[in-house]
């Protein structure tokens, strides 16, 4: 896994962010999403470093990135800094940007509080943070709860997921559509795993989630009306939560200017199930930035 890829632990601003980088050409960010690690790249990360300088990077609570402790640390905005930082301490003043999931969402606010860095922002199975909470409705509640049990008050939602960490998690990986545990490679099961098996990553993961709702969400309401300029992509998975309960390419319209949607075969975890599908789908794009 990531053959060839050189290890780097980084500090910004005093956070540790552990990436991993390898290839030559623009460079591009590949940022993760709950309950992984940057292991879930490490197909489509090998693929596109044939052409393309690839980072990828744990978000600060996951991985072998720093966990602070304080929900305020986990608005997607710091978590959005942290990456900025790595990119500029690896010498990259600007790059392409891609992030499923949380990452999606801290791709987007990336793009937004620092769209001279972003040259294109391709963001997966996701709609945008502040309509998800503000339009709820029951079907998405549901296949969602997640949100909502995690950002409990500590500690009770740690103390459950720590009675079995691996049950847990692994329910979630099931259980957002169209995905078993054969369509997650052993090598990255076994990095998410020893991930989230740690009890400071299991209070991390909860405390994301609770600044998605203590903070995140009055942050993006406050940016209603403004659009990211730089190019997007939209995937989605076409069998996943997202997919069925949404036009998730139109939930974006008014949040991106120019932008082109996609479903990829499978559920949320698309990147897991159809690594080749995700990077062709990837290529595609950058191609037409040229």
């Amino acid at each position: 896994m990531f053959q060839g890829f050189e290890d780097r632990l980084i500090n910004v601003d005093g956070v540790d962010i552990f990436c991993r980088i390898k290839g030559q050409g623009a460079p591009v960010l590949l940022l993760h999403g709950f309950p992984q690690t940057h292991a879930m790249w490490a197909e489509v990360a090998q693929d596109l470093s044939q052409d393309y300088t690839v980072v990828c990077a744990d978000l600060r609570g996951y991985g072998a990135s720093d966990k602070p402790k304080g929900v305020e640390n986990y608005s997607f905005r710091n978590m959005g800094k942290d990456q900025i930082g790595l990119m500029r301490a690896l010498g990259f003043d600007q790059f392409h940007l891609v992030g499923h999931d949380r990452g999606g969402r801290t791709a987007h606010r990336m793009a937004l509080d620092a769209p001279d860095a972003i040259l294109s922002l391709t963001v997966m199975d996701i709609i945008p943070t502040q309509l998800l909470l503000d339009d709820l409705n029951k079907n998405v509640a549901r296949a969602y709860y997640h949100w909502f049990f995690l950002a409990q008050p500590h500690p009770f939602p740690e103390t459950l997921i720590a009675s079995d960490p691996d049950y847990y998690y692994q329910s979630c990986l099931l259980g957002w559509g169209a995905s078993q545990l054969g369509d997650f490679a052993p090598d990255q099961m076994a990095a998410y795993r020893a991930a989230w098996n740690d009890p400071n990553c299991i209070r991390a993961m909860c405390d994301d989630y609770r600044a998605a709702i203590d903070f995140d969400l009055a942050l993006d309401q406050a940016d209603l009306g403004r659009q990211v300029t730089c190019p997007a992509l939209v995937l989605f998975g076409a069998d996943g939560a997202m997919g069925k309960a949404y036009d998730v390419g139109a939930t974006w319209a008014d949040r991106l200017q120019t932008y082109t949607a996609q479903g990829i075969p499978g559920g949320h975890f698309f990147v897991d199930q159809h690594p080749k599908e995700t990077g062709d789908a990837l290529r595609a794009f950058f191609r037409t930035l040229c």
